[in-house]
């Protein structure tokens, strides 16, 4: 702007004199001295061609100091961005050094407001960023830290079942010295003992049991699949459980013994002193009396076989024979038993269970509600699809069931009923867990107690 309105000054002055005294020149040299920079220049090469053009004509000066001075604009409007453009360099690289995850990088704030504001925000999102991928790398080692040291052997592998992570356990599980990152998870299965390499090849969960010099090793094996980095990955989880089982096993034993010895002193204790009764009134010829402390008797004795009749079965219950079963068909059966009420319509898919031990359940079910006070006619079933299993509610509306009670009413040995044996629910819970399902138990909001019970579809083929 400067460049033009001087040179336009000058042209008009010029025109109008086309001959300069030299005083006057003198001034315009002067004046031209005041400009700044490239824009004094660019006037003086304009006063220059109107000098020429006092010798060669006007048009030919105005071309000339039109072109001079368009030529020396350029170069300063180049110089006046070379310092933006510069910087915008700096910001690519900046954002560059981002997609490298490197965030420790920031760069100068510019004199320009606009490219300051933009600056000081990306440096201060930079800082952000360093900060949480601090945060990250600490959760991180901490997380490496717990899995390495758990006690549970873990191997994940990827779609080519190539180990690509094992922690110290799995090391140990294997014998492997160093690393195991690399391994065909095949080489490593033959590092260990056949039935336990023949579960990891099934990928079947559960326990297998195997003699380890020369004592019984127990081990729990998990394994699940998920998708990581868009392709499927695989991990393998074992775990030893020996130790685990043997404490379990013996607090179980103890409960027992306990749980046997009361029952058992109830009934026996009674037993003895009626039979001590007995012997007296024999003596005095008290038949009728007699008769009673027999009956007494009798029915102590029964009492007593049921408890332990019920434990036996407990402990001898056989695997379930799993074979497809209408939903219709098992209902009906539990109808005929208990008059329970059935929510339809009721799923056309068949289950997958063993009808006796299912069917026995539900009739337990049914008679536990009745016992908490619900009226038959309020018990209902109701079976619902759920997609992978099969959901079948048990609601009532008896009397419910504290926390507490709920919270050990699944427990084997536990009852709140004065002659309950306390293995009513817990047989639920093993019948449950052997269909490869699961029971829960809550409280309704408006009274009452809701059994939820889950099993399984029939295999796809």
């Amino acid at each position: 702007m400067a460049l033009t309105c001087a040179a336009t000054r000058i042209m008009s002055e010029s025109e109008s004199t086309a001959s300069e005294s030299p005083d006057r020149r003198r001034r315009h040299l002067a004046r031209l001295r005041r400009l700044p920079g490239w824009s004094a220049y660019g006037a003086l090469f304009t006063l220059l061609g109107v000098w020429i053009g006092s010798a060669f004509g006007i048009l030919a000066a105005l071309s000339l100091s039109l072109a001079v001075g368009l030529a020396f604009g350029l170069i300063a409007v180049r110089r006046e961005r070379a310092p933006n453009a510069e910087h915008l360099r700096a910001l690519s690289s900046l954002v560059a050094a981002w997609t490298d995850s490197d965030f420790a990088t920031s760069i100068r704030v510019p004199s320009d407001p606009d490219l300051a504001d933009l600056t000081t925000a990306l440096n201060s999102l930079g800082g952000q960023l360093r900060d949480e991928r601090k945060r990250l790398v600490q959760r991180e080692m901490l997380l490496d830290t717990v899995v390495q040291n758990t006690p549970t052997a873990l191997v994940l592998t990827d779609p080519r079942d190539r180990v690509i992570y094992g922690n110290i356990a799995a090391r140990e599980l294997f014998g492997m010295p160093g690393k195991m990152e690399g391994y065909a998870f095949e080489e490593l299965l033959e590092r260990l003992p056949e039935p336990l390499a023949e579960t990891l090849r099934g990928g079947h969960d559960g326990l297998v049991t195997l003699s380890v010099d020369g004592e019984e090793e127990v081990f729990h094996f998990t394994r699940r699949s998920f998708e990581l980095h868009g392709r499927r990955h695989a991990l393998s989880m074992l775990r030893r459980l020996t130790r685990e089982l043997a404490r379990q096993e013996v607090g179980t034993w103890k409960k027992v013994i306990r749980v046997i010895s009361h029952e058992l002193n109830n009934a026996l204790g009674p037993i003895a002193s009626l039979a001590h009764t007995g012997r007296v009134l024999a003596e005095r010829g008290d038949k009728d009396k007699l008769e009673k402390v027999f009956v007494t008797i009798d029915e102590r004795a029964r009492h007593l076989e049921s408890f332990i009749a019920g434990y036996a079965h407990f402990s001898k219950m056989p695997s379930p024979r799993l074979a497809p079963v209408e939903w219709a068909h098992l209902l009906d059966g539990v109808v005929a038993v208990a008059a329970v009420t059935v929510v339809h319509p009721l799923p056309q898919t068949p289950v997958w269970i063993d009808r006796a031990q299912i069917e026995q359940l539900l009739i337990n079910l049914s008679k536990n509600a009745v016992e908490a006070g619900s009226p038959p006619d309020q018990v209902e079933f109701q079976v619902l699809d759920i997609g992978p299993q099969f959901l079948l509610q048990v609601r009532d509306r008896g009397s419910g069931m504290s926390p507490a009670v709920l919270g050990q009413a699944l427990l084997p040995f536990y009852s709140t009923k004065r002659s309950g044996t306390g293995l009513g629910l817990a047989l639920a819970r093993e019948i449950a867990e052997a269909h490869a399902g699961r029971i829960r138990l809550a409280n309704r909001a408006d009274g009452g107690l809701i059994v939820s019970l889950w099993l399984p579809k029939p295999p796809r083929l």
